[in-house]
């Protein structure tokens, strides 16, 4: 893991033995097995995010990460952290316009 970015960061590492830097996003449970979610580390704001699905497997005693081959259970663990990440923003606080003060009344009388 890279200390330049803190704990939410990985270097994973492809079968083609590239490595790439990734920000973990989530992690869920489902029928089970655990799944982490990641985006890259150096994504822009405007580009689309390309997530990765892994899944928490022991392989020798220790905790591994691991594709998911299977694309009907990685699109359904996709499905889960995005509904988690939706309902994340639907319950953060909405502010107000800063440019609306409080006690300015919204409706005027004309006459």
């Amino acid at each position: 893991m890279s200390s330049d970015y803190g704990n939410n960061y990985i270097v994973l590492t492809d079968q083609d033995g590239n490595e790439k830097e990734f920000e973990h996003i989530d992690t869920v449970d489902m029928d089970g097995e655990t799944y982490m979610a990641f985006i890259p580390a150096d994504l822009k704001v405007d580009e689309e995010a390309e997530v990765v699905i892994l899944k928490i497997a022991e392989e020798d005693g220790d905790e591994i990460l691991i594709s998911v081959d299977d694309d009907e259970e990685a699109d359904r663990a996709f499905d889960l952290i995005m509904q988690r990440v939706e309902d994340l923003y639907d319950e953060a606080p909405q502010e107000s316009p800063e440019d609306t003060p409080e006690d300015t009344p919204k409706d005027t009388p004309k006459g």
